[in-house]
């Protein structure tokens, strides 16, 4: 990603807030598969996906993270606020276990 980036100079446009903002953009384009049922175009979802995920990559290398550990933290942190003895099953808020 970062060369194809780099070949076409866009790094300049790639500040935090604006691929921030395309995250939430192409979030919404992914939200829009859905809109009138569950069933959707897997090509189209597929292709909303990865724009998603292209911006995701895109903002941590820009903060100068990585996402796999970025990932990897957030979900111990979420480990320890929802246990499975209380949370198996439920879709409670953890400070309502």
């Amino acid at each position: 990603m970062r060369q194809f980036v780099a070949e076409r100079d866009w790094d300049k446009f790639h500040t935090p807030g604006n691929l921030a903002k395309s995250i939430s953009i192409e979030a919404g384009e992914l939200l829009e598969c859905f809109q009138w049922g569950e069933s959707a175009d897997r090509e189209r979802v597929t292709e909303e996906l990865a724009d998603v995920l292209t911006y995701c990559y895109l903002l941590a290398n820009k903060l100068g993270v990585e996402a796999e550990q970025i990932v990897l933290d957030k979900l111990e942190k979420t480990r320890s606020k929802y246990p499975v003895d209380r949370s198996r099953g439920r879709s409670t808020k953890y400070d309502q276990l």
